[in-house]
């Protein structure tokens, strides 16, 4: 079972504080994010074929778009984990030279020791997060604390980059014209099944060979990446909108409410209306 201890959403990214004895199936994220163990037994995560361990002395590093899942416990051991994922955009905002950490290297170790002057600021962090109201608007503590976090991890552990750099290395991965509009279809029809026969018809292509296009584009099954779409759909209707689930599930292709709820949970780790009960906007 998965407890969400905080939840926190805002042009920053979003910030989930949960505690968990329960694994995660393969995900991904349009943002870097960085994972930071809060308490209990170390945590064990896929990411780019290698498994990683989160400890005290360690964090996680996920790049944008990147694949990874959280393995299975043993049991009866939970860990409390603290997640946040970077927007691109506000990252930029505060440092140029950041604009490209949606690119596959933003973060060239999946893992990386914690020096002491990251472990301060995450036990400041941890200590707003926790010590923060859990319902209504949050202190403007925590959103320096998130801010301060963020700027630091990037600064130490990402690659930064200048506007031309990070121009050259957009173009190098700009994907295949039939790929491309295989993503606009993909995030058209949130609201449909799709499947990867049909994609590979609309541009004539062999399944095999779309797929392996696709793959090699993305780093990512299309399945994958219409599902990373769906759940950045849901974080935002279930923050900013009154849209129940039901019809929530309904938008987003899913012919059962309770199939919504089973995909959610396996994504996070929580349900739907466990998120929209709990989660925090920073305006």
């Amino acid at each position: 079972m998965t407890k969400a201890v905080r939840l926190y959403q805002g042009a920053f990214g979003r910030a989930s504080m949960l505690d968990s004895d329960h694994d995660l199936v393969t995900h991904a994220h349009p943002q870097c994010h960085v994972l930071v163990k809060v308490a209990g037994a170390d945590a064990f995560y896929r990411v780019r074929g290698e498994t990683v361990r989160l400890s005290e002395d360690s964090l996680v590093l996920v790049n944008a778009w990147e694949p990874h899942s959280k393995l299975q416990p043993r049991e009866g051991e939970r860990t409390t984990v603290l997640i946040l994922c970077m927007e691109p955009a506000w990252l930029a905002e505060h440092d140029p030279l950041l604009s490209g950490s949606g690119m596959p290297d933003f973060f060239p170790s999946a893992q990386v020791r914690v020096p002491l002057s990251i472990r301060k600021l995450v036990d400041r962090l941890v200590l707003e997060v926790l010590g923060s109201s859990p319902t209504g608007l949050p202190n403007r503590a925590v959103e320096a604390a998130l801010s301060d976090f963020m700027l630091a991890i990037t600064h130490l552990f990402a690659v930064r980059r200048n506007w031309i750099d990070t121009y050259r290395l957009k173009m190098r991965h700009r994907p295949d014209a039939r790929i491309a509009r295989a993503i606009q279809y993909i995030g058209d029809h949130l609201d449909q099944t799709i499947t990867c026969e049909e994609l590979a018809g609309l541009h004539s292509l062999s399944r095999q060979h779309f797929f392996s296009l696709f793959r090699q584009y993305t780093n990512m099954s299309p399945i994958l990446y219409m599902n990373t779409l769906r759940m950045e759909s849901a974080f935002k209707t279930l923050t900013e909108c009154s849209t129940s689930v039901n019809v929530l599930a309904d938008d987003l292709g899913f012919s059962e409410p309770h199939h919504f709820t089973r995909f959610f949970r396996r994504n996070l780790g929580i349900p739907p209306s466990q998120y929209r009960r709990g989660v925090a906007l920073i305006a």
